[in-house]
């Protein structure tokens, strides 16, 4: 199963549109599990997955295992690209 570990904070335009990206997926990609952990406030997630400073960071996960990272701001098409290479 493949998971996106989303990475972002209220104060950050980036995850704005990276939000509405991930909304599409949700919506065409029933199996995949997103999970949003805020920077500011879930420190030992952050710390976990060692996030840096850039944001968002889409972490993506099968089973388990990272296989891929984005950082910065990604549109719909370059995370459905990621997507359609790891499954």
């Amino acid at each position: 199963m493949l998971k996106i570990v989303k990475v972002g904070a209220l104060w950050c335009s980036a995850c704005l549109v990276t939000n509405n990206a991930l909304n599409k997926i949700k919506d065409e990609y029933k199996d995949i599990e997103i999970i949003n952990i805020d920077y500011d406030y879930d420190c030992e997630e952050v710390l976990k997955y060692n996030v840096g400073k850039v944001l968002p960071e889409l972490i993506f996960l099968k089973n388990d295992k990272e296989v891929r990272r984005l950082k910065g701001e990604k549109s719909y098409k370059e995370i459905k690209e990621v997507i359609g290479e790891l499954l």
